[in-house]
């Protein structure tokens, strides 16, 4: 009898199925792998400074290490016209000087500084949920020994 009873309000519920993967643009530049000195985007083995975005993909990015950052640099990535920049350090999280952050948020554009492998990952997410991201990864020739 209870066992009829669950399979009536089982059916009357109509319980739907919930999804749990997420469906992804395949033409979207996305980060397939991301090793000490070199990111791989779709065919891509990228082993200098880059910048990408789902549909754009910037290669030979000037600076080479966070202190060589400047301002000029950032043009490249503002044109773009993001939502948010994710800054990849390299190896380690270094902030760059406060005059790049000043630069990024006077266009009213979020920023965050973090290392490289983490700015990847986050960039995918975001890429996925279908933000305006743009990725500005500092990938340091010193990196590969």
């Amino acid at each position: 009898m209870l066992a009829r009873k669950y399979l009536r309000m089982r059916r009357s519920l109509k319980l739907r199925r919930m999804q749990f993967s997420q469906q992804s643009d395949s033409n979207a530049n996305l980060v397939r792998a991301c090793a000490e000195g070199e990111v791989h985007v779709r065919e891509h083995v990228i082993r200098s400074s880059v910048i990408l975005s789902a549909s754009e993909i910037v290669f030979d990015w000037p600076p080479v290490s966070v202190e060589e950052l400047a301002v000029e640099h950032l043009q490249a990535v503002l044109a773009l016209e993001p939502q948010v920049i994710l800054l990849g350090t390299g190896e380690r999280q270094v902030f760059p000087a406060p005059a790049i952050a000043a630069a990024v948020q006077a266009a009213g554009i979020g920023f965050e500084v973090m290392d490289t492998r983490a700015a990847c990952r986050t960039y995918n997410v975001l890429v996925q949920e279908g933000r305006r991201v743009a990725a500005a990864l500092i990938v340091s020739a010193r990196a590969r020994r």
